[in-house]
Formats: C-alpha cells, structure tokens, sequence
C-alpha cells in the first residue's frame, strides 16, 4: 500500500507539508527508507556503528532525533523515482525479518515509550508497524489520498500505541481501584481501561465498577495526539472528558513514540 501510494504521487505532492512540523511528504519517505534499512542492519545482522551511553529518555530522544535527522538529510536528495525503489526493497528485507522471528523471545531493545527497558519480539514488531502506519498516514493526510484508517489496520494501532497507559500515568496519584476509561471513538476504536492497583497503573480489559474519568477522543486525531500530530489545544478543542478532569486530559500529554 506505501509503494503504491508513493507512485501516485504528483511532482508537487512530494514538497508538500505533512503535520510533523519539520518533514515534508519526502522526509516522511526518506524516514521510512532511512529506519528501515537501520531496522534490517541492527535487527537482522547485529551491525551497529555506535551505542552511545544511554542514562535517560532523553538521552535516547536525543539519539534517535539526531540519527532520524542525519538519514533524512541523506536519502532527501534522492529523487522520487531512486526513492521508491529503495524503500520497496527495505520495507521487504524489514518485514522478512520481523516474520523470522520468535514472537516470544527478547528483541534487540526495548519500546521505551511504554517504559519497557527489555521487550519481547511480538511487542517490537508492534511497535514498528505503529510507526509505519502513522509514517504513511501523515502522507496521506497531506496528499488527501485515505485508505488506511481501517478497523483491520488502524484499531491494531490503537491498541499498541494506548499500551503506554500505565507509563505516561505513573506519576499520576489516585486511590486504589481508581479506574479510567480511554474510549477511542469511530469505528476504528474502542475502550481502554486503566486501573489504579496497590502502586502502579495496569490495563485491564475486565472492568468492575464505575470509572473516576472517561475521556472521549475521535478517531481522526487519536494516532496524532499519541505521534506529537496536533497541538493540545486543537486537541482539547475535540477531546470530551466526563468525571475527574486531571485524570482524563492526561492521556492528552501520552506519546507513543520515542521523540
């Protein structure tokens, strides 16, 4: 669906702006070319050039914005026609290699932004088809060309994206069997409860009881809210919370990406 979509674009389709404010349509491709022969490199073959030392989540946003700018620098200069090429070929050799794998063994690192220092296969692929599906939707967005905000694609990402609940609320404070409600609203979503247990924050599907804070999002700027897509504001403007209002716009502040 990335290849075709990159070969319908027009010659002005690539210079367009997509709503991360500094990549344009082919930054965004350059990006997805860029991490995926990474993917493939440190996945894959077990080659990498540098491992700086890593003390916080902000040492690794750090390193990976530097690493994201540098190939999207590079693979920028490309023409469109080079571009698709490359991407085709890495998207496969990265898919190729994700299916290798044992869903349950331990993946090369972690999804930080679920707070995981160590993460199992499955999760990892998870996370890299969240950052393919909302790579491709910004281009999407700015070209005007849907398609991909199905139940069948789009609700597995909101499941993997809202799987950083429990981290983005664990500074937050509330009694014990304090639940909140996520319901990702449109045909695409659904409810994610969070439930406050004797020190964390767990996701539960069962709920019991009734919930402190229900936040309503729509669909159409979910995936943005969680990839840094909208501004609170205009997110705000959209969002409706019933209940405790500090514990429902939090999910506002959530990220589901490392940036």
């Amino acid at each position: 669906m990335l290849i075709e979509l990159l070969r319908s674009l027009a010659q002005e389709d690539w210079e367009k702006q997509t709503v991360s404010p500094k990549w344009t349509v082919k930054d965004v491709a350059a990006h997805l070319l860029d991490t995926s022969l990474r993917g493939v490199s440190i996945g894959r073959d077990g080659y990498v050039v540098e491992s700086p030392r890593i003390t916080s989540a902000a040492d690794l946003a750090t390193f990976i914005n530097r690493l994201n700018s540098e190939g999207v620098t590079v693979y920028r200069r490309l023409s469109p026609l080079v571009l698709i090429r490359l991407v085709e070929v890495a998207a496969k050799s990265l898919a190729e290699y994700h299916a290798s794998r044992d869903p349950y063994a331990m993946a090369p690192y972690g999804v930080s932004w679920a707070g995981e220092e160590k993460s199992v296969n499955w999760f990892d692929t998870a996370r890299e088809f969240t950052e393919r599906w909302h790579h491709q939707q910004q281009i999407r967005l700015a070209v005007d060309k849907p398609g991909i905000m199905t139940r069948e694609f789009y609700h597995a990402v909101l499941d993997c994206f809202l799987r950083a609940l429990p981290f983005a609320y664990r500074d937050v404070s509330a009694k014990v069997r304090t639940l909140v409600k996520i319901n990702v609203a449109g045909e695409c979503g659904g409810n994610w409860y969070l439930y406050r247990a004797d020190e964390v924050w767990q996701l539960i599907e069962a709920p019991t009881g009734e919930a402190a804070s229900e936040s309503t999002i729509p669909q159409e700027i979910a995936w943005r809210i969680f990839t840094k897509g909208i501004d609170r504001e205009s997110a705000l403007a959209q969002v409706k919370v019933s209940g405790d209002a500090s514990l429902g716009l939090h999910v506002l502040g959530m990220v589901s990406i490392v940036a």
